[in-house]
């Protein structure tokens, strides 16, 4: 479980497939704090911790997370956003999160207003997520507040704290960004339709 509150930064160190895994290792200043099978949300995908090393770790996207995910587009030296799983007891300054992609999305429009920023992403529907207008959304494990919800797109405002220590500063028009919705909008939608 995560709060979608970034901690840091990390970098792709390495990227090796093996067979239809991809391991990751990941340069970060976590790395001294994390342990063999501890949850770390990248980009907002929850992996599991697998190898430790001086100053970077190393965690194993299977195919399924590859298929549902923007993990595979991933590049040596990009940078990764980073969140290690909640303390129960801990304050939930973003929402929750489960750390699983729901799809992804494509960055449509960047708009830089005097001080912030306005990102559109055009996703998908026929996934059937949904947002709404001041709803919660994840993308790339950052948890942000809907802006100008429409049926396949919505946008969110960037402050520049945000902008300046996750990778929204990297992000490009036509780039890939995972998706989580928020996970209680999920259930509301489910229980208002039939089960098939």
């Amino acid at each position: 479980m995560f709060t979608g509150i970034i901690e840091t930064i990390g970098k792709i160190k390495t990227l090796e497939r093996d067979n239809s895994n991809l391991h990751i290792e990941i340069d970060s200043p976590l790395a001294s704090s994390l342990k063999i099978d501890q949850s770390v949300s990248h980009n907002g995908v929850c992996l599991t911790v697998v190898a430790l090393h001086e100053q970077s770790y190393t965690v194993t996207a299977i195919q399924e997370t590859l298929d549902k995910s923007a993990i595979g587009n991933l590049k040596v030296g990009d940078d990764v956003n980073l969140e290690r799983a909640m303390k129960l007891g801990d304050r939930l300054d973003g929402h929750i999160v489960q750390g699983h992609v729901d799809q992804t999305a494509v960055c449509t429009s960047i708009e830089e207003l005097n001080g912030s920023w306005v990102f559109t992403f055009k996703y998908d529907a026929s996934f059937g997520n949904v947002t709404i207008e001041k709803g919660s959304i994840t993308v790339n494990g950052v948890s942000l507040t809907v802006v100008n919800s429409k049926k396949a797109s919505f946008s969110v405002a960037i402050i520049p704290y945000t902008f300046n220590h996750t990778n929204f500063n990297s992000l490009n028009l036509g780039d890939k960004v995972n998706l989580e919705f928020d996970v209680v909008g999920k259930y509301l939608k489910r229980l208002s339709e039939p089960y098939v």
